[in-house]
């Protein structure tokens, strides 16, 4: 690496990775020798949302904005490839920092290699072993493309070792969600969500649902349905409902089916300190989301996940993380296993100790 100033630029593209990238600016403003720029694609833009993310975070305004936009993956990759060149070729950068899996993840990967400057991937080399995932796609290739490689888990590292690349480029670090998880806890058990709900500690189940596999097929979000209608009668379900979750319901027919369970809450997408404050206080968590099984077992907070794979296996060996599919049966056995008691005791993975991004700015500085 450098022995100088070092400008490294930063990309955040869609709401999950501004919690992957609020310790890294922190990390690297704090260390003499790296001069961070942050980009933010636009890739996912609620003006209301964003705004909260960034200021409950503390992530420093954006230096750019590229404002993309949504678009089909090919369009949207596209348009962040063409705005992002420019960036590079204006502020040549001595790296490119992407986090996660997202569009704007491969799309300044590409770019930035292709300019012949070096790529760093934080969140490298998780695998859910399924290719009909885009995120699975952008992982991937993204990781074929990168100089360097953070992992967040033992398993990144396993796999990456498998496909070849060289010891050298791999890091086992930790993991920068967890980062800002354990930084915002005290502020999050300030958040009055539950009062505002009426809700009580332990006496709630909260569930988040967003990928297409899930909530574009009305015969799977139908399965889905038939195991929260149940659990529901059990205890009430706070349902904080994706956009396109939310359009989805009465295209597939489902929107009754839906408002005719009593206990299954909709509320609108909440803020980052109040959703950290919504689950952790949770008698459990149903969700199809990567990052919540994440931030579930450092919560020691029971995780169902609905979905057939994993990128994140650690979750499921030593956290709270049941990994159960879609089926029915499946779900109601988890949520019993969960209200019997009969889970053994969540351990929280190596190196997941707030430090992530700490490890991650002295290997670059």
């Amino acid at each position: 690496m450098r022995k100088d100033t070092m400008r490294i630029i930063n990309v955040a593209g869609a709401r999950p990775n501004f919690m992957k990238i609020a310790p890294l600016m922190e990390a690297f403003s704090a260390r003499e020798g790296i001069e961070p720029m942050l980009v933010h694609t636009g890739q996912h833009y609620d003006e209301r949302m964003s705004d909260l993310f960034f200021r409950q975070l503390g992530i420093p305004e954006p230096d750019l904005n590229l404002g993309v936009g949504s678009g089909s993956h090919a369009q949207q990759t596209a348009a962040i490839m063409a705005a992002f060149e420019p960036v590079i070729t204006e502020h040549r950068p001595d790296a490119v920092l992407v986090v996660g899996d997202v569009n704007s993840t491969i799309a300044c990967g590409l770019v930035a290699v292709k300019l012949g400057v070096r790529l760093v991937h934080v969140e490298a080399g998780l695998r859910s072993g399924d290719r009909s995932m885009p995120e699975e796609v952008n992982r991937l290739l993204t990781d074929a493309i990168s100089d360097a490689l953070f992992c967040t888990e033992q398993s990144g590292v396993d796999n990456l070792r498998a496909e070849g690349v060289p010891d050298e480029k791999v890091h086992l670090v930790g993991n920068v969600m967890i980062d800002t998880l354990l930084k915002n806890r005290a502020k999050a058990d300030e958040s009055t969500i539950l009062a505002d709900l009426g809700l009580e500690a332990g006496g709630y189940a909260a569930l988040t649902l967003h990928r297409p596999s899930n909530v574009d097929d009305p015969a799977v979000f139908g399965r889905l349905l038939d195991a929260l209608e149940q659990i529901q009668r059990d205890l009430p379900i706070i349902f904080p409902i994706h956009p396109r979750t939310r359009k989805n319901l009465p295209e597939l027919g489902l929107q009754e089916r839906v408002e005719g369970m009593a206990n299954l809450r909709l509320i609108d997408p909440a803020g980052y300190l109040d959703f950290l404050k919504l689950m952790s206080e949770a008698k459990l968590v149903l969700t199809d989301s990567g990052g919540i099984q994440e931030e579930t077992t450092i919560l020691k907070v029971p995780c169902i996940t609905l979905r057939e794979n994993t990128e994140r296996p650690v979750t499921v060996e030593v956290g709270s993380n049941q990994l159960v599919g879609t089926d029915p049966d499946a779900i109601r056995a988890a949520y019993r296993r969960v209200v019997d008691g009969t889970l053994p005791e969540p351990q929280i993975p190596p190196l997941w100790d707030g430090k992530a991004a700490e490890r991650i700015a002295g290997l670059l500085g």
